[in-house]
């Protein structure tokens, strides 16, 4: 049971998307998008990001790189030693799924499953706006809180150098090597 609150922790913690501190909840929109004549990128790497996650309990921090293929998919590796891939996070426009790697298993939720108990909601232009440093907090660092149920969980991340239009490597991970956590109980 408890390595299954880890992975929603996870989940919830890599999927943070509203702005405030842990006594006031604010919540955030995307800024607006200008309609240019081309596209500003269409694939968006930043490697060595560094993610610290915070509840009351604990505080979790971790090497990050995001890859993201504008309004398709993206990926969360997180690597909180020695380079190796432990979580991944893999999103597309319709849902998310988050790949503990350590304990052999993952979870499946859509926008709408998630938005039940997490305040405020999360959508896709929001966590692709966080993947790609587009945050109207700015491009070096997110400082982001969100609730979920009775847990206030912060997440701050600081981003190095972001890379657009190069190669990225947003491949599924094959789901068949993991066991399917079922979260529809925390959701």
């Amino acid at each position: 049971m408890q390595s299954n609150k880890y992975i929603l922790f996870i989940l919830v913690a890599l999927l943070l998307m509203g702005c405030g501190t842990k006594k006031k909840v604010v919540t955030t929109t995307p800024a607006p998008i200008e309609e240019p004549a081309v596209l500003a990128w269409h694939t968006c790497l930043i490697q060595n990001a560094r993610a610290v996650v915070s509840t009351e309990d604990e505080k979790i921090s971790a090497n990050v790189t995001m890859q993201t293929v504008r309004d398709s998919m993206l990926v969360i590796s997180v690597m909180p030693m020695l380079g190796m891939e432990m979580v991944r996070v893999e999103a597309t426009p319709f849902e998310v799924i988050a790949i503990d790697k350590l304990h052999g298993r993952y979870a499946r939720a859509t926008y709408a499953e998630l938005n039940r108990k997490l305040t405020p909601s999360i959508n896709w232009d929001v966590l692709q706006q966080l993947c790609s440093a587009e945050l109207p907090t700015g491009p070096e660092k997110a400082r982001l809180v969100y609730r979920f149920g009775d847990e206030t969980l912060e997440l701050v991340i600081t981003y190095p150098e972001r890379k657009t239009d190069v190669p990225v490597r947003v491949t599924n991970v094959r789901l068949d090597k993991y066991t399917q956590i079922d979260i529809s109980k925390w959701l």
